[in-house]
């Protein structure tokens, strides 16, 4: 079976020649940030990584300096809001040495295009601050472009400033149509303008590296990545669907990091203490640890100390919420847990219908992710967390309803672990190959099944849209070629490459790292003034390319699915097929496999029968009305800055919104809402999942004999 790896390169010798980088430039009016020599390190080593090992051959030339500008200006300024043209000018002197920048670890061009577009952004904020002291008319026939991607950039300082006061004009346009209280509305918005600012003013030399890094790796293809130590125990929280902390979801608010929304069970839950919307003041590490202010601190900043080994003690400096600043806050000892994402892992629900008199009870399990705890099964927890464990049980619970069938649900799955999708598959069939992976050497292992235990024979769709990708393509691959489950909803992502994830800190030698003020500890290199235990970040590189079992690659084509619904998401401007960096599809030898069943007879009637549906269906006419006014609104790229105007507009759309939904209320058997009513927790409005079912149910009536994994139905 394919397994993550690691690659250890010696690139100390080649790390410690320096190339001559140009000088920093200062720009007075921003943060002015500067590169490290860390991250100069890290450019290097990425650089080689990909020039070397990437599945993708490229050559870090002038062509490719060219993309990577554009990506990164993009990054920086996509709707041309900010920067002059005349700072375009100045910056395309970089466009063709930005390859040689990234060989070489000179990052001083990047931070000062940075520093250029950060004085932009300072000098935007204030001007309209101080255009709060006007007077609008909003009774004039005008209008703001509020999307100006396609447009030119903007010519100078003077055009610039018309540009905004329409903007700060229109801001303070959505404030009035809540409210007449002018100079309410003018603080509101100066607060808001102040707290961009201020946000501004926290950003750091480590957010510029991870954008500039993502433009040059994404411009290799778009799953090749670096990820700061940051971002990469981010990344790795979200595999493994669990953390180690406290158990509170943490927000910035008016320079406060406060409590969003706690995990059930958690340490924060269980100590009756700490509630929704109280503040952090402080935080001290250990029973008799110092308290650090983390007032006005970015939030990733904050999360750092606040999570932390379980077992081990943080404490917390609260302010109640709606306690006064100058009230006593109160102290909170917790000791961390690992806390479980349950809101995020695997879960089930039965659907009822009624069809021709009889009564079907269909199993949906939505399926978020791919995901496994691989530090828990490394350490041998036999309860570890994994997508094919949690089915599994799903699986046993829907068994003891006496469901007629069950549809997995991977709409918005974008993938994770290949293992899982590989072992998830096994579930639904006996034994044999799920995937095919070609290495840059084009060696293909074909990666099987090879358990013949099967968790579930019986009728099976599965439901997927336009970000069901990677994983999630293989698995519905899987299910369709061996004939074993009808694939239900709109063509996926295309993502068909896999990434090997690469710990920096076991690739940059101990030299290095302790040339950069980092000290060795066996295989750990640790920063000592953070006790952070990763530091140089983590490289996920393309290294191979997966295929179906019919020989097929997923790249760009994705999954077609047997029974096609419109899709609500564009396809034209979401899916691997709309990123120049990606690789092409291809084909090779199919794998011998034997199928379980075959649909191909079938799928015209059940395409009949599902149209006829639509066709009467009034949860499908509001369905498709949604997205026709989605389509319009996507191609509009200004507004009105009439009041009358406006507000005539966003009444209508309103109550068009509120109509529409409740056409689909009624339609799913939910009562219709009055304007501003709440609406219901429990209501779920997803007519595409309920007609999943009802194709299924069709799947099972059908009069014609159908193999089914062993089974005919008659």
């Amino acid at each position: 079976m394919f397994k993550r790896f690691y690659f250890v390169l010696a690139v100390g010798a080649a790390l410690a020649c320096k190339a001559a980088p140009s000088k920093p430039i200062k720009v007075p009016g921003s943060n002015d940030l500067q590169p490290t020599e860390q991250q100069s390190t890290v450019c290097k080593t990425v650089a080689k990584f990909i020039s070397q090992y990437n599945y993708k051959k490229v050559d870090l030339n002038d062509s490719l300096s060219a993309v990577i500008f554009n990506r990164y200006i993009k990054s920086l300024d996509e709707g041309h809001n900010y920067l002059l043209a005349t700072d375009i000018q100045d910056f395309d002197k970089y466009k063709s040495a930005l390859s040689d920048d990234i060989k070489n670890g000179n990052l001083n061009d990047v931070y000062y295009m940075f520093n250029v577009f950060q004085k932009r952004y300072e000098e935007r904020v204030k001007y309209s601050i101080a255009q709060l002291d006007k007077t609008f008319d909003f009774t004039q026939k005008e209008s703001f472009t509020y999307d100006r991607s396609d447009l030119p950039w903007v010519a100078n300082e003077t055009a610039m400033n018309n540009e905004w006061t329409k903007r700060v004009k229109y801001d303070l346009l959505n404030l009035t149509l809540a409210s007449n209280d002018v100079a309410k509305n003018k603080e509101k918005l100066k607060k808001r303008y102040e707290d961009l600012l201020s946000q501004n003013s926290k950003l750091n030399t480590n957010d510029v590296f991870q954008i500039f890094m993502d433009d040059f790796t994404e411009a290799i293809d778009p799953h090749t990545n670096y990820f700061d130590p940051f971002h990469a125990a981010q990344f790795n929280m979200e595999m493994s669907r669990s953390l180690q902390g406290i158990g509170a979801t943490l927000e910035s608010k008016n320079e406060y990091i406060s409590i969003s929304s706690l995990v059930a069970g958690g340490p924060a839950d269980k100590s009756h203490q700490v509630n929704n919307g109280d503040r952090i003041l402080a935080v001290a590490q250990g029973k008799d640890g110092e308290f650090q202010d983390i007032i006005g601190w970015r939030i990733d900043n904050a999360i750092k100390l606040i999570r932390g080994t379980k077992g081990t003690v943080v404490k917390l400096k609260i302010l109640p919420q709606g306690k006064a600043v100058s009230d006593q806050p109160k102290i909170v000892e917790l000791v961390r847990e690992k806390i479980v994402l349950k809101d995020q892992l695997v879960k089930q629900e039965v659907k009822t219908y009624k069809n021709n008199g009889k009564t079907y009870k269909i199993g949906v399990v939505n399926v978020p992710a791919f995901y496994a705890d691989f530090a828990a099964y490394r350490a041998g927890d036999a309860n570890y967390q994994s997508t094919t464990r949690d089915m599994k049980l799903a699986i046993d619970t829907l068994k003891k309803a006496n469901v007629d069938g069950i549809v997995i649900d991977l709409r918005e799955n974008g993938g994770g672990s290949l293992n899982e999708a590989i072992s998830l598959t096994g579930l639904f069939i006996k034994t044999g190959p799920v995937v095919q992976v070609r290495d840059t050497q084009d060696q293909i292992d074909v990666n099987k099944d090879e358990d013949p235990s099967v968790a579930y024979a019986g009728p099976l769709a599965v439901l997927v849209d336009r970000f069901s990708a990677s994983a999630s393509e293989i698995f519905a691959g899987a299910i369709q070629d061996y004939g074993r489950g009808l694939i239900i909803g709109t063509q996926t992502y295309g993502k068909g490459t896999v990434q090997s994830e690469i710990d920096l800190d076991k690739v940059i030698t101990p030299s290095i790292a302790e040339k950069l003020g980092i000290t060795s500890s066996g295989d750990k290199t640790k920063q000592v003034s953070t006790g952070s235990e990763n530091q140089f970040g983590q490289l996920n590189l393309t290294i191979a390319k997966f295929y179906r079992i019919s020989g097929n690659s997923t790249q760009h084509k994705g999954v077609i699915p047997d029974i096609q619904f419109p899709s609500l998401i564009p396809l034209d401007k979401y899916g691997e097929d709309t990123d120049p960096s990606a690789l092409p599809f291809d084909i090779i030898p199919k794998s011998d496999y034997v199928k379980a069943g075959d649909f191909a007879a079938v799928i015209p009637q059940l395409t009949k029968l599902h149209e006829q549906r639509m066709a009467t269906s009034p949860s499908n006419k509001a369905f498709m009305e949604t997205i026709a006014d989605y389509k319009k609104s996507e191609k509009e790229k200004s507004v009105t800055l009439n009041e009358q105007q406006l507000k005539k507009q966003r009444d209508e759309d309103e109550l068009k919104t509120l109509n529409r939904d409740n056409e689909l209320r009624v339609a799913m058997g939910y009562k219709p809402l009055k304007k501003g009513e709440t609406k219901p927790k429990k209501e779920d409005l997803d007519p595409l999942k309920l007609e999943a079912g009802q194709i299924l149910i069709d799947y099972i009536n059908l009069d014609s004999k159908v193999s089914r994994v062993g089974t005919t139905i008659k």
